[in-house]
């Protein structure tokens, strides 16, 4: 068979096969409304891939939340962030589904996870149910929809797992119909000179190619002139229809001259790889803009195993007087294509844009380990903290320090650590170390203290100094004053916060005895739900107790009545 025509067949290949590996009519959905998703699985997401579907609740919570087939529940955590509340349920036929951000459990697994809140008295739990010991049904309500955790409205968070290697898979594969007659989205093309001497119209630099929609539907790019190995990459977004959100791209194609150069989609990846996102993107275009670049070639540091087909890891070498044609597809799962063509000619011509080299006193090499003394901290890189080398900048200016900016992605954390020698032990009691946003306001660094010493861990580059919190939290009630009779109330409700280091602990008693407060850092809030505990007598004295980060505390007290 012609290779042109073998590589145009394999380039076509029907994306049916992959929901062939997946059963398509062994799972309910677990809403009973219509699938509108406000996320994809494999979206772009800040040094992660999102590991899931997000649908849309119509923006309220409480909707019942179903099982999605027959299974027993292996795993329920509780946090103030992340999935907030999240339920975990193994099936037989190998899966386990994973339903996030919930804003309560159905009242028999409420129950079993709040006997465990008051046992350990935390309202951030986790725990591991044995196999059979909470079993439940395809098409049982688990829970109630919400927006707890990390969640910035109210959605389901939805995924399927391999139970053996926990490793996620796209739920949109097991036979969930979404609606979606609409292409992908390209919005911008970029080139990139990859090779020493490498040059694309006329720069060193990395250059931004102009497209126009043609008759047919496909983009036609602006000709590119180039000579060397060079890389393409793009701006890109899906859209489902009956929502308006920029979700992920399933998958994305290179094809130079008729052959398969780059090839990957959301099929699956390993969370212990999703880290890797930072070498798919352009970081540096990242940290500047907060636009994300996807790569169509592959760097040296990329360990991602979501190609199906690399060729020369994506890089296009341009020689002399030939011309190539690129064409990027981007794809979605229901076969949707929105296509670019991009000409390619390779023609010598002088370099008339020069790209400046940023270079400083030191020069970072990523395999070794790195340690710098900045005066007022020292900073520890242990080997392969990046993916890369590169100059780093350095600056330290009395208790502040300067390490680099954050257009450079850490994979590992590296250590921060101050001395403070100089400062009483009184003053120490107060301190703790602050990464200083762009605003130059300083957030709270998990500050670990030995001696005369402040360490912290940290994966972000940028400004670090030390701080000190002398104030210490508000409290104040928010839905009952002071000797109210609240007969008629199912919950209590306080705010809660802090002006610099922020809360650490929180814990509550009703005459007496600990209670479950339910805090919500989004809004400042702790609620107490009266179905928890039964009062026994009418006068009930109510004590909360909030400290921050350094150890400052405030306890607030009220009396109210209850029949």
């Amino acid at each position: 068979m012609n290779r042109l025509i073998f590589a145009l067949l394999l380039s076509c290949t029907p994306l049916v096969t992959a929901q062939e590996k997946y059963p398509q009519d062994a799972f309910r959905s677990p809403l009973d409304i219509p699938l509108i998703l406000a996320g994809t699985f494999g979206e772009l997401r800040s040094n992660h891939f999102h590991g899931g579907i997000d649908i849309k609740t119509q923006q309220r919570q409480g909707l019942p939340v179903y099982s999605i087939g027959d299974g027993s529940v292996t795993r329920i955590k509780i946090s103030h962030w992340g999935y907030g509340k999240a339920i975990y349920v193994a099936h037989p036929n190998g899966y386990t589904s994973v339903y996030a951000h919930l804003k309560k459990f159905s009242p028999e697994i409420e129950a079993y996870i709040k006997r465990v809140q008051y046992k350990k008295q935390s309202y951030q739990v986790e725990v591991f149910p044995d196999y059979g010991e909470v079993k439940v049904e395809k098409g049982q309500v688990i829970a109630y929809s919400g927006n707890t955790g990390g969640s910035s409205g109210p959605h389901l968070h939805f995924e399927i797992r391999s139970s053996v290697t926990e490793k996620p898979t796209n739920p949109l594969l097991y036979g969930y119909e979404v609606r979606d007659a609409t292409n992908p989205v390209l919005s911008q093309i970029f080139a990139y000179p990859l090779s020493d001497g490498a040059i694309i119209n006329r720069s060193n630099s990395k250059a931004q190619i102009n497209f126009s929609k043609q008759k047919d539907g496909t983009f036609l790019a602006d000709k590119v002139t180039a000579m060397g190995t060079i890389g393409l990459g793009f701006i890109g977004f899906d859209r489902q229809d009956m929502a308006a959100n920029k979700n992920g791209v399933y998958r994305v194609r290179q094809i130079i001259n008729g052959q398969v150069y780059t090839d990957y989609d959301f099929e699956t990846f390993s969370y212990g790889e999703t880290r890797y996102i930072n070498t798919l993107i352009d970081y540096d275009h990242y940290g500047k803009s907060r636009k994300r670049i996807q790569r169509l070639f592959k760097e040296s540091g990329n360990r991602l195993s979501i190609y199906n087909t690399l060729k020369n890891d994506g890089k296009i070498t341009v020689k002399e007087g030939l011309s190539y044609t690129a064409e990027l597809l981007l794809e979605d799962l229901e076969g949707n294509v929105t296509k670019a063509i991009i000409p390619i000619e390779g023609k010598k011509e002088p370099l008339e844009i020069k790209k400046e080299l940023e270079t400083t006193e030191d020069y970072l090499i990523a395999k070794k380990p790195n340690n710098y003394n900045l005066g007022a901290a020292k900073v520890y890189f242990p080997s392969n903290t990046f993916y890369k080398d590169f100059y780093i900048d350095l600056k330290k200016d009395d208790d502040t320090v300067k390490i680099h900016n954050n257009r450079v992605a850490a994979h590992r954390n590296f250590t921060v650590t101050f001395d403070v020698s100089k400062y009483s032990k009184e003053k120490q009691k107060k301190m703790f170390i602050a990464r200083l946003d762009r605003k130059m306001k300083a957030n709270y660094a998990s500050t670990y203290k030995r001696g005369n010493t402040f360490t912290t861990r940290t994966r972000n580059l940028g400004t670090y100094t030390l701080a000190m919190d002398t104030v210490a939290p508000k409290i104040r009630s928010k839905n009952f004053k002071e000797k109210q009779w609240l007969n008629n109330y199912s919950y209590l409700s306080l705010m809660i916060s802090d002006d610099l280091s922020g809360i650490d602990t929180y814990s509550a008693t009703l005459n007496g005895d600990w209670i479950l407060m339910e805090y919500e850092p989004k809004k400042k809030t702790i609620t107490y739900n009266f179905d928890d505990k039964i009062l026994n007598e009418k006068k009930c004295q109510l004590e909360v107790v909030v400290t921050d980060n350094v150890g400052n505390s405030t306890t607030f007290t009220s009396t109210f009545y209850r029949k």
